[in-house]
């Protein structure tokens, strides 16, 4: 028997490949691969809104500056024209509502015209807290200033760092922080709460001044989590947006990947937050806006970008003689914005104070552990956007709480304030002048292509065409994608149009992307060949014709999202296996036989697919030591080459560091359709969490594929607790992550669980990584 627990009896492979694998886990030789095998080769977001009332509304923020794919002309959707059948099949457009859209757009175009800027001051902070609770009151951060700001904007990091704030999102220290907040705001003048977001340890919390919050609106909130498989908030943004009178602005808190030579993750990270994070807005007519989509974006954070310097005295010298110019010459943030691989669209005033990062803890010292870091300025405060005037940027050596000291900046921001009187005017000029274009023209555009070709579409592997729409009509026009009949969407899971909706002058041209992503909510139908890369869109002009677009292509089948029963009925890489054996293995898997009595022919199944095992062994072999092992993200580029590698061949070697492996695990199992604990056992496992012999039980009423995986798994994990003082693993923290993984609640319990029954779901991993209920499960 090996350590996980397989038998080893029936391990087919040659001699050869015995010699090459010498160092695989003992006993787990035997799971019936065939033989030489080493030879074989081929991201709902909760939106959490509300919305403040105000005045007489002013124009709408203008629409961001987007842009989208192009096509080529193509006689087969020229055809294609809207005719009286046709049209009945789409849903009728709202006409009163394409007219108030274009009146809205064509104002802002004229807001010249009828608004008048004024400065408000702006407080922006940032401080990650590790973990601490308040202990000092905050006055020297929040009320350095003489004069009261208009608004405060605060972020924390490392709010918490409990497995409970990780896991759960469950945490006592905000209430603890946003007391400390509150009481230090500055006396001079009242404050009222806007918004409060919390991911993990990082929170954002929005201050106004009582007599502004009148003007404050739209205010929505948002959260990205960038840590494991994309979404685990130990690393990532939260965000909050608001119009203040009539000025769009949206305030985003990072925290970004750790340690020095990891700025290209950091990269990684600044890129998937402003790729995700999107405010779905309250008018369903009005696409989601993304970050940059504001006339103001203030980002802060602990940004995590070090210095280029290994010897933390060398630099600890330069300071002391002042030398902070020549040190930020070699700021890894300094060096990514001049390179345009982050942040390349934002400003940041001029650092005069001394690195923010690392300090011991209550002290003003430097670190003085073992690890001895660098000091750096990982706490960062930047800014895009017009009529911005940064007043002071500064870091408060008062406060010890944390290893790192808090910063804050101070601006003044011209905010666009509407004349209600010239406002009128202008709305009443521009009515009259539509009301003339619209009896004596129609809208028309032009495509530069209509047919699309997605070639080799793979799991995770994002591909973008592009087209032009160009207005070659003689009045303004707004353009939007809409749902065929009987249809939510206007298209397929995997397909998205950037942007899907916006409004053209005459002769204006503009870029639109269409983009095509297979995730894990579509992989297995894709996989299954039940779903095709096959769509139309449709292209709908108001008050004019509807232009189809055809999406075609071929997407390569990936044993990612492939069902366990399937994987274990092949002994090949699913790309040498053909479409067609691949749904009849699908069908045979479906029909639930009993394969496994038919031991000693060539037909009977793997014990666990391959696939995984492959994932496991590297892991065992390699990173049983690994810091921070499932607490990591991996690299994009290294995810993608080990998905390929798995598809293609059954590899000696899976490329990629060890923190990539483990993420390509979790999203392996992740991607299930039919999670390794079967959906309709899921209530069971809740009900018996409290009793080993239960849980016991209920694994045995798995599918053998299900149960055997199941117990390689908590083989293997328990393996990789006697390491803990290495890999900073816990029981806890394990199973908190792969709860969410092995036990997943059904499709229609997705969001709806409670925190009592994801307890209970923890508590039952929980008892097969420490011993109390791994006994039986053969």
């Amino acid at each position: 028997m090996d350590p996980f627990g397989i038998d080893s009896s029936n391990w087919y492979q040659s001699s050869e490949t015995v010699q090459k694998t010498a160092s695989k886990l003992p006993g787990t030789e035997n799971m019936g691969f065939v033989d030489n095998f080493s030879d074989l080769s081929i991201e709902q977001k909760k939106n959490q809104q509300n919305q403040q009332l105000s005045s007489p509304r002013p124009p709408p923020p203008p629409p961001a500056n987007r842009t989208l794919p192009a096509e080529k002309p193509n006689g087969r959707t020229d055809q294609l024209r809207r005719d009286n059948t046709i049209r009945k099949l789409f849903e009728p457009s709202n006409q009163s509502m394409q007219r108030e859209g274009l009146i809205k757009h064509y104002m802002l175009k004229r807001e010249s015209e009828y608004v008048d800027i004024q400065d408000f001051r702006f407080f922006v902070g940032t401080w990650n807290v590790n973990g601490q609770s308040p202990d000092s009151e905050l006055h020297p951060w929040l009320r350095y200033d003489k004069s009261p700001p208009d608004l405060y904007c605060i972020g924390f990091q490392e709010l918490d760092l409990s497995t409970e704030a990780f896991f759960y999102f469950d945490s006592l220290k905000e209430q603890e922080w946003l007391l400390a907040v509150r009481k230090s705001l500055h006396p001079k003048a009242r404050y009222i709460e806007v918004r409060t977001i919390r991911l993990v340890g990082m929170m954002l919390v929005i201050f106004v001044k009582e007599q502004h919050l009148k003007h404050i609106r739209e205010v929505m909130a948002e959260t990205a989590g960038t840590g494991l498989m994309g979404k685990m908030g130990n690393k990532g943004g939260v965000a909050v947006r608001f119009v203040f009178h009539n000025t769009s602005f949206c305030v985003v808190n990072s925290h970004l990947a750790a340690h020095v030579e990891d700025f290209e993750r950091r990269n990684q990270d600044y890129r998937e937050i402003c790729s995700r994070m999107s405010f779905a807005m309250l008018d369903q007519n009005i696409p989601p806006l993304s970050i940059t989509r504001h006339d103001v974006v203030l980002w802060l954070g602990d940004l995590n970008y070090r210095l280029c310097m290994s010897d933390a005295n060398e630099v600890k010298t330069k300071i002391v003689h002042g030398e902070i110019k020549q040190l930020l010459e070699l700021d890894q943030l300094n060096i990514q914005r001049s390179t345009k691989k982050a942040f390349a669209d934002f400003l940041e005033g001029e650092i005069t104070f001394i690195p923010t990062y690392k300090y011991d803890s209550k002290t003003d010292r430097w670190d003085s552990s073992g690890k001895c870091r660098v000091p750096a300025w990982c706490d960062r405060v930047l800014w895009r956007g017009s009529n911005v005037k940064l007043l002071d940027y500064r870091s408060h050596m008062a406060l010890k709480t944390s290893d790192h000291k808090p910063v804050s900046a101070v601006f003044d921001i011209g905010v666009k304030i509407v004349d209600n009187r010239r406002y009128k005017q202008a709305f009443e000029d521009l009515v009259r002048r539509m009301d003339r274009m619209e009896n004596e023209f129609l809208p028309s555009v032009l495509l530069s292509h209509r047919d699309f070709t997605f070639e080799n579409v793979r799991f995770r592997q994002l591909q973008r065409e592009k087209f032009h729409i160009t207005n070659d009509g003689q009045v303004p026009c707004h353009f939007v994608f809409i749902p065929k009949l009987n249809d939510a969407q206007y298209c397929k899971p995997w397909l998205r149009a950037e942007p899907s909706d916006g409004y053209l002058e005459p002769n204006e041209t503009l870029e639109i992307s269409l983009e095509v992503y297979v995730s894990k909510d579509s992989v297995t139908l894709l996989n299954s060949g039940v779903d095709s890369i096959e769509d139309i869109l449709v292209l709908h002009l108001d008050r004019g014709k509807d232009y189809f677009l055809t999406i075609c292509g071929n997407y390569v089948p990936s044993c990612f999202g492939t069902p366990l029963e399937t994987l274990c009925r092949m002994k090949r890489p699913i790309r040498e296996v053909p479409v067609s054996t691949l749904i009849d293995l699908q069908e045979k898997s479906l029909k639930k036989l009993s394969p496994w009595d038919t031991e000693g022919t060539e037909d009977r199944p793997l014990q666990i697919p391959k696939e995984i095992w492959l994932l496991v062994d590297h892991l065992y072999r390699n990173a049983c030591h690994q810091e921070d092992l499932f607490q990591t993200p991996g690299m994009q580029e290294e995810l993608q080459r080990i998905i390929e590698c798995l598809d293609t061949s059954i590899p000696e070697v899976i490329p990629g560091s060890n923190h990539s492996v483990a993420e390509a695990l979790l999203i392996f199992l992740e991607a299930l359709p039919e999670p390794v604990i079967c959906y309709e056992l899921y209530h069971c496992c809740l009900d018996s969490s409290y009793d080993s012999r239960l849980c016991r039980k209920v694994i045995s009423q798995l599918p053998r594929s299900h149960r055997s995986v199941f117990r390689y798994l908590m083989s293997f994990l328990r393996e990789l607790l006697k390491y803990s003082e290495h890999n900073n693993l816990s029981v806890n923290m394990i199973a908190s992550l792969f709860a969410t993984l092995l036990l997943r609640p059904p499709p229609n319990l997705t969001g709806k669980q409670t925190p009592q029954d994801r307890q209970k779901a923890v508590n039952f991993i929980q008892g097969f990584l420490t011993g109390g209920a791994d006994e039986d499960l053969t």
